[in-house]
């Protein structure tokens, strides 16, 4: 039995490759560190553009094992803790694991920059104006 999408419509030519990166992120990401996704609106005063922020609850991260990367149309942010073993713990309540969390970004955004403070890393994207294109496609009649 084939499974029916919401891409095999008629209507959505091209979107094969969006279907399997859906699928490939829905499989990937375990919640594993939590993540906020906020909107900052733009200042006409200053000129500064909207801007999105997303914020990954990293506590125990330095700046040395995390990794923020565009790869394609893809932002991807890893982390990798080093366990010195120097420590005895009686209690380890805090996860010190490996993670990988991936976004997919629309065409045109771009990262702005990544700063960690107080065990939260914030990575803001500029997301561009909307353009609208329209183009006159040509009919040819044979003869």
């Amino acid at each position: 039995m084939s499974r029916i999408t919401p891409f095999t419509s008629p209507l959505l030519v091209g979107f094969d490759s969006m279907e399997k990166t859906l699928e490939r992120i829905a499989k990937a990401n375990d919640g594993y560190p939590p993540y906020n996704i906020e909107r900052i609106r733009g200042d006409s005063a200053s000129g500064s553009p909207e801007r999105l922020r997303i914020t990954l609850a990293v506590a125990g991260f330095s700046e040395e094992d995390l990794e923020v990367t565009t790869e394609e149309n893809q932002l991807v942010i890893r982390g990798r803790q080093v366990d010195t073993g120097e420590r005895d713990y009686l209690h380890r309540g805090i996860a010190a694991r490996q993670f990988q969390r991936t976004f997919v970004l629309a065409d045109g955004m771009h990262v702005l920059g990544a700063e960690l403070r107080n065990g939260l890393l914030s990575v803001d994207l500029v997301r561009p104006e909307p353009v609208r294109m329209v183009k006159k496609i040509n009919i040819s009649v044979p003869e």
